[in-house]
């Protein structure tokens, strides 16, 4: 298991007030980063490769300014 001490979790500002329904980021770390639910605050993590991650986060980005999105303001 990945020790997550001294994680420092973020969310994103666009989560707004939409009652705890998001994740939180944790990008300090040595080698890794880890993602977990922000309700779950003791709770597990999917912990991610800095390339991993941000390939991810690239392709996300991408995806959304291809096409439309009705949440998107």
């Amino acid at each position: 298991m990945t020790d997550l001490t001294g994680a420092v979790w973020r969310k994103s500002t666009r989560s707004g007030d939409n009652g705890g329904n998001c994740v939180e980021v944790a990008t300090n770390l040595h080698a890794i980063v880890a993602v977990r639910d922000s309700k779950g605050d003791g709770g597990q993590a999917l912990v991610f490769t800095p390339g991993s991650w941000q390939r991810f986060v690239i392709a996300v980005r991408a995806s959304r300014s291809d096409s439309p999105s009705p949440i998107q303001s």
